[in-house]
């Protein structure tokens, strides 16, 4: 007999009461209203109704997202008592759905970087190995799920946060297509990069929290909004004739050899499939970078204007170091940037009619050390290098682990697709935890 939802729960708080002293996943757990939630998933049960598809399903929410009546700090001392009165759009949506809410999970501050340590809680520590980061900004996301102390967990990706972090810690995370979920009731970096995404071990959890929370809105995305429809149905599809495209340029350049083997191995598990590999050039790849950090910097000073120019001590002095090279940009470079933007989609809209999935590392190289030299701005720079084409592109990118390190580190298979094809890159995540089993390992905490 399958565990209930109140069973499901209490290994979830267990979890976090064992090993989140030396995680530092969870900034508030909200464990008496989870109970609440859970104990009416199981009445509902015991009479034959079905709250619907996270019935009973323990997650956590990034803290720039807002629940009602629980703090929502974003991981900063300008908003460390912050109480919002109404829940974001999504988590109306996945309470409606049945989810149990086991609390908030940490975060890069202000969601302004790779290491996910802020000055309200402190540093979250990467479940496979305590000395590392656990990628960002969405790192105590990332961190819960792979700790066991929640099934899925919410995310934010403006360049990467959610990929990143689903890369580095081992699970599977969404980044939807730009107006695919609903921003409202969470603290911005850059509206027209934002997208709240789904994390979780397995592609189908990550899967029903995308078909509960989608809402198509008006985004940046180059084309009108295709709904999701009914696409769970059609997850085990499979992958046959599909087109995977290995990029030659860009993507595996000074990539770490065990990384990009790993990727590899894990095309080649696809095309056994009978999917298609195709080699492909991304013309200007190597420049969106550049053109996306103009947009999301410059996007992220004029949020927190008022806040640099009046309580600049607030700021930790990483990430306001940071957030104020936005302010070394000009007009001219916005516009640029703009152009540049428009002619990475147009790239990018001609590219998918030759392939279906373009497929990289999430990251170059493995999670880094706590303890390291470089500044947060190189850091988050040189993780985020192959995802921030996806936010300037303004399309759907899905993370999946495919293997660990000799060093017994994860590793992250990017696969990204043009707009509004979620179900399409959802089915070929399917398609490869049909075949592999990275997913299911557990990190060695006590």
């Amino acid at each position: 007999m399958a565990p209930n939802a109140r069973e499901t729960l209490e290994a979830a708080l267990a979890a976090i009461e064992r090993d989140d002293e030396a995680v530092n996943g969870m900034i508030t757990v909200t464990a008496d209203a989870a109970r609440d939630a859970a104990d009416a998933a199981d009445r509902a049960a015991g009479e034959g109704r079905w709250l619907g598809l996270l019935h009973g399903m323990p997650l956590a929410i990034k803290d720039n997202i807002q629940i009602a009546g629980v703090r929502t700090t974003s991981g900063s001392l300008h908003f460390k008592d912050v109480v919002p009165n109404l829940d974001a759009v999504v988590v109306q949506r996945l309470k409606a759905a049945g989810a149990v809410i086991v609390g908030k999970a940490t975060m890069q501050e202000l969601a302004f970087g790779i290491r996910s340590h802020n000055p309200v809680s402190g540093q979250c520590r990467n479940p496979w190995d305590l000395s590392k980061i656990p990628g960002g900004s969405s790192g105590g996301s990332g961190a819960v799920i792979a700790a066991g102390m929640a099934q899925g967990a919410l995310g934010s990706d403006t360049g990467g946060s959610v990929r990143l972090p689903a890369a580095m810690n081992g699970v599977a995370g969404l980044r939807p297509t730009h107006g695919r979920v609903s921003n409202h009731g969470s603290t911005p970096v850059s509206a027209s990069y934002d997208t709240i995404g789904p994390m979780a071990r397995r592609v189908e959890d990550v899967a029903r929290m995308l078909a509960v929370m989608a809402r198509e809105e008006p985004g940046s995305a180059p084309t009108g909004a295709v709904g999701l429809g009914n696409f769970l149905p059609g997850l085990n599809d499979g992958v046959a004739g599909l087109r995977l495209g290995i990029p030659r340029n860009h993507y595996f350049e000074d990539c770490d050899d065990e990384i990009a083997e790993a990727v590899m191995t894990s095309v080649r598990l696809l095309e056994g499939r009978g999917a298609k590999v195709v080699e492909v050039d991304v013309a200007g790849a190597e420049g969106t970078h550049q053109w996306a950090t103009i947009q999301i910097y410059a996007d992220a000073c004029a949020y927190h204007a008022a806040r640099l120019d009046d309580h600049p001590e607030l700021f930790s002095p990483p990430v306001r170091e940071r957030m104020l090279v936005g302010r070394s940009f000009t007009a001219v470079d916005y516009a640029n940037a703009c152009r540049a933007r428009e002619a990475w989609q147009r790239t990018m809209a001609a590219l998918f009619q030759e392939i279906d999935i373009l497929v990289s590392p999430t990251t170059p190289a493995p999670p880094p050390p706590i303890e390291e030299d470089k500044s947060l701005l190189e850091a988050t720079r040189d993780a985020s290098r192959n995802t921030y084409a996806g936010g300037l592109g303004a399309y759907p990118g899905l993370s999946l682990p495919c293997g660990f390190s000799a060093a017994g580190l994860p590793m992250g298979m990017q696969m990204e697709a043009a707009w509004w094809a979620e179900p399409l890159l959802l089915r070929t995540g399917m398609a490869y935890q049909a075949v592999s089993d990275w997913h299911l390992a557990r990190p060695p905490l006590s």
